[in-house]
């Protein structure tokens, strides 16, 4: 296992890449400001409604990198407990960003960029889930808890590392804290 040192430096630079957010910088350059259009969330789904679809899987895309890129990397240096540590940092960085008054996104996509480095299975069936409930019921967020709720339970059916399966529970249910808006407005039958 790696030492303290590595996992709290692979912690803070994945955190600092996680908290750079692409879709308030695109919405920069387009003068818009993302808060206070739709949902006023600065990610890919909010930015998608704001500045068309290009722009929004532009955002998905970026977004799904700051978790995919630090764990490639803390893994081929470090191993698997370091590279959970980078996604999770990463993961945590795009929710609470440094750079923006600790206000970020709902963390889906780069929660899904560190799944597909660690686990791609698991990821596949995270993503599997994902499309059948949006197709089924047409709501991005329930398809995005779906995400959240099949992340753990695909990383113990398939057997993975002890540190990929607890950062899949904790991450994946974290997302009905981002979703709480969304959840609320499930209950009230107004969310699109």
């Amino acid at each position: 296992m790696p030492s303290t040192i590595t996992l709290f430096s692979s912690g803070i630079a994945s955190y600092l890449l996680g908290s750079v957010s692409f879709s308030l910088l695109f919405a920069k350059l387009k003068g818009v400001d993302l808060r206070s259009v739709g949902s006023g969330n600065p990610g890919a789904t909010n930015a998608a409604r704001a500045m068309g679809k290009r722009v929004g899987l532009a955002v998905y895309l970026l977004d799904m990198l700051k978790g995919l890129l630090p764990v490639l990397i803390a893994n081929w240096l470090w191993g698997v407990e370091a590279s959970v540590v980078a996604g999770a940092s990463a993961y945590a960085g795009h929710i609470f960003p440094f750079w923006n008054g600790f206000r970020g996104g709902k963390g889906v996509a780069t929660l899904s960029g560190a799944f597909l480095a660690l686990a791609p299975l698991v990821f596949l069936a995270a993503g599997l889930s994902w499309i059948l409930v949006k197709k089924g019921f047409g709501l991005v967020a329930l398809s995005s808890l779906a995400f959240g709720l099949t992340l753990p339970v695909a990383a113990w059916a398939l057997g993975e590392h002890d540190w990929i399966f607890w950062f899949g529970l904790v991450g994946g249910l974290f997302l009905f804290v981002t979703h709480r808006s969304n959840l609320k407005k499930m209950m009230q039958g107004t969310e699109v």
